[in-house]
């Protein structure tokens, strides 16, 4: 396997269900989370701490993540997706999450960011095109909304094209984008000549198209980043979304996102957990397991209770999506909460394994660093807090 360490780390994973959510989940949601769980201990976990420490990609994981069906596995089957519910995707995110954040984020963002709104809002001719080899993983996509000064704020967006006849020229650039360095896909949002924000599909080799990689992270080192750069680019008209104008069109795409991550983090969560509680049984101080100490026993009681509350609320969740239900200020909360009690159980974790806590022989502090960019993408904390204030009070607190 590429990029095996020579110590790669054995991945004992079980994972806590103290409220028998399983008794809620139907056998092919089973048969899916484990299918995802066993390819994690296999292809993932041996690898992923390598790949981290060196900054570097797994890019062979592509094509297994097709393979497996965890791009796009909410659409169609005629289109090359699984047609799947939507806690059968959620459990799919929270396994490739378990294993680490930027490989739940490769396949987030090929999944809710590139072939949802392809086909929500594409063509028929782009669904065609576009969203099989995408599903199957021998194209890898990105999503460019957020610019260099505008994140929080996408409708301030200076991204903007111009109508040239049978083609527009697109012009801007975009940053903090996953995948960007070896996508062949680009959906990208931006402002046409009356100023409304409109969706356009970009290829590799198109002139004027490059995606620089961002160096430098301490967090999602195991998952590309990079920028999106349009210097007089020339797009087929064919290749902008019909289906939606404005804002609606991205925001659309996030809310599902979000709702993967909600999930996911959670799987990091349950890892840190797990991994502690393990620990605290082996590690043995004053002539006793440090798990007899009430402290830890404290941190540990604490953990699992989260975890529990957070499964709960996702699982309804889940269930309030499959029957279209589900608000985008709903999806908002769980994306918010599974952040703060993962960034919480990875901080309660690294201490129960004192010194250990900070070494690649573990998988906490990756974690860790890793939720404090989940925890800011795809809407950071406080403006999720402040979509829950204006869904209860009707007031914006935005402007």
């Amino acid at each position: 396997m590429p990029g095996m360490a020579a110590n790669a780390r054995q991945d004992a994973f079980q994972s806590p269900d103290y409220f028998r959510l399983d008794d809620l989940l139907t056998e092919e949601h089973k048969l899916v989370r484990e299918s995802v769980r066993s390819y994690v201990k296999k292809e993932i976990s041996p690898i992923i701490e390598d790949y981290a420490q060196r900054a570097e990609f797994p890019r062979h994981i592509v094509a297994q993540l097709g393979h497996l069906g965890c791009f796009g596995p909410t659409i169609p089957s005629e289109y090359g997706g699984g047609g799947l519910d939507y806690i059968s995707y959620g459990l799919m995110m929270q396994e490739l999450e378990r294993g680490d954040s930027g490989v739940r984020s490769t396949a987030s963002v090929q999944g809710s960011l590139v072939m949802f709104p392809i086909f929500e809002y594409g063509s028929e001719e782009q669904r065609r095109k576009y969203l099989p080899k995408l599903a199957n993983g021998e194209w890898l996509g990105c999503f460019g909304l957020t610019e260099p000064d505008h994140g929080s704020d996408p409708g301030s967006m200076l991204s903007n094209f111009k109508d040239a006849g049978d083609h527009v020229v697109l012009n801007g650039s975009k940053m903090w984008i996953s995948n960007a360095p070896f996508s062949q896909v680009a959906v990208v949002w931006a402002k046409d000549e009356k100023g409304d924000i409109r969706g356009l599909i970009l290829e590799r080799g198109m002139e004027g198209f490059s995606t620089p990689t961002t160096h430098g992270k301490w967090s999602l080192r195991a998952s590309a980043t990079g920028e999106l750069v349009f210097d007089h680019v020339k797009v087929p008209k064919q290749n902008i979304f019909p289906g939606v104008k404005g804002l609606k069109g991205p925001l659309g795409c996030l809310t599902k996102a979000r709702y993967g991550i909600a999930w996911g983090v959670l799987g990091a969560a349950m890892d840190c957990y797990d991994t502690a509680l393990r620990y605290s049984l082996e590690r043995v101080q004053f002539d006793r397991p440090i798990g007899g100490f009430q402290l830890q026993q404290k941190k540990l009681a604490e953990m699992i209770t989260e975890i529990t509350k957070a499964q709960l609320l996702n699982w309804r969740l889940g269930t309030l999506m499959n029957e279209g239900k589900a608000t985008p200020a709903q999806v908002s909360m769980a994306k918010r909460n599974g952040c703060e009690v993962a960034a919480r159980i990875a901080r309660d974790a690294r201490q129960i394994l004192g010194g250990m806590g900070i070494s690649g022989e573990y998988p906490i502090m990756r974690h860790m660093m890793n939720i404090e960019s989940v925890i800011t993408y795809e809407g950071t904390h406080d403006v999720h807090l402040l979509i829950t204030g204006m869904d209860i009070t009707g007031l914006n607190a935005f402007k």
